[in-house]
C-alpha cells in the first residue's frame, strides 16, 4: 500500500479538483461526482497516513485542509444554486 500512496494522492486531488470545477462552472450536482470520489480516495490515503501519524504529520495536516476546502465550496455552491 505504501508505494501506491502517491498515485492514490495525485489521482484525488485531480478528481477533487474537476470536481470542485465542473461544479463552478456547470452546477453542484455535475461536480458532486468526480469531487466525491476524489475526496474518497484522499480519505484512504489520510486514513492510511493517520495510524502512521508520527511519519507523516505536515501531510495530514494539508490534507485536513484541502478536504475541509473542498467541501466548504461546494457547500456554497449548493446554497447558491437554491
Amino acid at each position: 500500500m505504501k508505494k501506491y500512496l502517491r498515485e492514490i494522492e495525485v489521482s484525488g486531488l485531480i478528481l477533487t479538483a474537476i470536481g470542485v470545477v465542473c461544479a463552478l462552472v456547470w452546477g453542484a450536482h455535475f461536480g458532486m461526482w468526480p469531487c466525491a470520489i476524489g475526496l474518497l480516495l484522499l480519505l484512504v490515503v489520510f486514513l492510511y497516513k493517520a495510524f502512521h501519524w508520527k511519519e507523516y504529520e505536515r501531510e495530514n495536516r494539508q490534507y485536513i485542509m484541502i478536504i475541509l476546502l473542498a467541501i466548504f465550496i461546494l457547500f456554497i455552491q449548493m446554497i447558491i444554486k437554491r
